[in-house]
């Protein structure tokens, strides 16, 4: 391979000049571990994509977008990963004997000679930025991982049986059915997803994962598979691995990647097995402030004042899967900094925090929200929270509790924040108790982020714009990519409705007035900014799509 003098083909270009090729020069002498083109990077005087634009016409080799190319894992899999690593390349693709490897440094032709020797392939060679590359390389070769471990355990059961009682007693990590079962939680947990769902049917099972709220495929095996997979669940979860005919409940503990993990499970039977869910309840993740989770000032200042209020009962609302609990710790975390004395109850504890007393119920030994709520009330707390208000007892109990010198945090099942006033009422707390109990409530849902690596811009139909209220020219969408796994979407952000309780509302429920009158108060005296109001700002930011507002509309309209 010739030398190719990238600072000359650089200044041939027109990127640098002179004075700053001997700059970066002389930068080299005293740091020879970095490459010319990276001191000039690393300068400022060009950027990474300007020196592989220039490289790709000078070496007549291609430059690609990862994000769009459509990557073959076999490919990927012929080079081994410390090789991947050690050179920043990865193969997308094989044809006839040619293995098509992307690199974002072409001129260290070791790299690719030693692709060569290994893999015995012609080789051609594409360029694409570094950091492209490293995402690339941590998501394909987690996917080869993963798919190993799956291969591995369904090319055992097919070749024998697993004999019940070892596998029930077995304590190994090295079996196929355990390295299947770790393979699953750490591929769930990288992907982020909440759930992990374990479906069997007529002639195979398949694995499923909720990823940002959505159910995606992850892996189909074959059904022979499925009983020992279950009983391994069983195993580590406490259940009883001879009750098939009724649904069971368990939990356990496990470390992913050295982090400290708790999964909620429930096993159910179904016409053609055993049905598992396994949750993830990170105890290590630490509780979100308010920007990371979507909190506009306003809003994050109503909460502060809600929080600094020494009695009454707070609530947050919204559907299963809203986020309420999140938001719930995170107020928690907030109020545990000062000197008082706070306890819960619990459905079940997500999260442990310092310097608060958390109980679980447990509707088996007869502890359930009112006995637990009412066992409280005797341990002299300041603040107590009812993970959720599901009875009218348990709504009774803590309203009193709020009247009598505490404050009292809870969630409700409606679709706005002012629904929470009818919603007690239905549950039969009188008006005047609410309105001297209530302190706030709050609202939210969860949205979907557009994903940032496949994002692109739409020009907007005439219906987005009479939906949005404005007359913007575009608005935003993820066009699908391997980093969202082609849904378009990465991560979820909240949007909140929160309502002040003040003297003149107080007035109105106590007078039972209508409560379409006293939504038409708050919305004029404090400027209330709704779930569809914050969910439009989201899509004109570009921050989610009109999809996403639309089913925030459903709830609102």
């Amino acid at each position: 391979m010739k030398n190719i003098p990238i600072g000359e083909v650089l200044k041939d270009y027109g990127y640098i000049n002179e004075e700053q090729l001997q700059r970066a020069l002389a930068e080299q002498k005293k740091d020879r571990s970095k490459r010319l083109g990276q001191h000039l990077i690393d300068l400022g005087f060009i950027s990474e994509n300007q020196m592989l634009k220039a490289l790709s016409d000078k070496l007549n080799e291609p430059m690609v977008d990862l994000n769009e190319e459509k990557i073959e894992v076999d490919a990927v899999a012929k080079i081994p990963k410390t090789l991947a690593q050690k050179y920043n390349l990865i193969a997308i693709s094989e044809n006839n004997g040619r293995l098509t490897v992307v690199t974002s440094d072409p001129l260290n032709f070791y790299g690719i000679e030693d692709v060569r020797l290994v893999t015995g392939m012609n080789i051609s060679v594409c360029l694409c930025e570094k950091a492209a590359i490293d995402r690339a390389i941590d998501y394909y070769y987690a996917e080869i991982k993963a798919r190993e471990a799956a291969n591995v355990a369904n090319e055992n059961v097919v070749s024998f049986e697993f004999d019940d009682t070892e596998l029930y007693n077995s304590e190994e990590d090295d079996t196929p059915v355990v390295k299947l079962f770790n393979s699953l939680l750490t591929r769930g947990y990288n992907a982020n997803a909440s759930d992990i769902h374990i479906e069997p049917f007529e002639d195979k099972t398949m694995v499923r994962m909720r990823i940002d709220g959505m159910i995606v495929d992850y892996v189909q095996l074959a059904k022979n598979l499925h009983q020992s997979l279950i009983v391994r669940i069983k195993i580590v979860s406490n259940m009883d691995i001879a009750e098939k005919r009724v649904p069971q409940d368990g939990h356990f503990l496990t470390t992913i990647e050295g982090i400290r993990m708790n999964l909620r499970v429930s096993v159910i039977p179904t016409v053609y097995g055993e049905k598992a869910v396994l949750r993830f309840l990170n105890s290590n993740t630490p509780i979100l402030n308010e920007k990371q989770y979507g909190m506009n000032a306003d809003n994050y200042a109503k909460m502060c004042r809600m929080m600094e209020m020494p009695h009454g009962i707070i609530y947050i609302t919204g559907p299963t899967g809203s986020g309420k609990t999140t938001t719930l710790y995170m107020i928690l975390e907030t109020l545990a900094k000062r000197q008082v004395n706070i306890a819960t109850i619990e459905d079940p504890v997500e999260k442990n925090i310092e310097r608060v007393n958390q109980m679980q119920i447990n509707t088996m030994a007869g502890l359930t929200f009112e006995r637990g709520l009412r066992a409280l009330l005797r341990q002299d707390p300041d603040i107590i929270l009812v993970g959720e208000t599901r009875d009218a007892e348990t709504a009774s109990i803590s309203v009193r509790a709020a009247i009598t010198g505490h404050l009292v945090l809870s969630s409700l099942h409606t679709n706005d924040a002012i629904s929470s006033i009818v919603r007690l009422e239905d549950m039969g707390i009188e008006p005047y108790l609410i309105a001297n109990s209530l302190v706030g409530s709050v609202s939210q849902r969860l949205v979907r982020t557009i994903c940032p690596h496949c994002r692109e811009k739409l020009k907007t139909t005439q219906l987005e714009r009479q939906v949005l209220g404005k007359e913007i020219e575009y608005v935003y969408r993820g066009a699908g990519c391997h980093h969202c796994n082609q849904t378009g979407y990465k991560g979820r952000t909240a949007v909140h409705e929160i309502i002040l309780i003040d003297k003149e509302m107080r007035r109105m429920i106590s007078s039972h007035k209508d409560i379409d009158d006293i939504y038409a108060y708050v919305k004029k005296s404090q400027q209330l900014h709704t779930l569809r109001d914050e969910a439009v700002e989201l899509v004109i930011n570009g921050q989610t799509t009109m999809d996403e507002l639309y089913k925030i509309t459903a709830y609102s309209d």
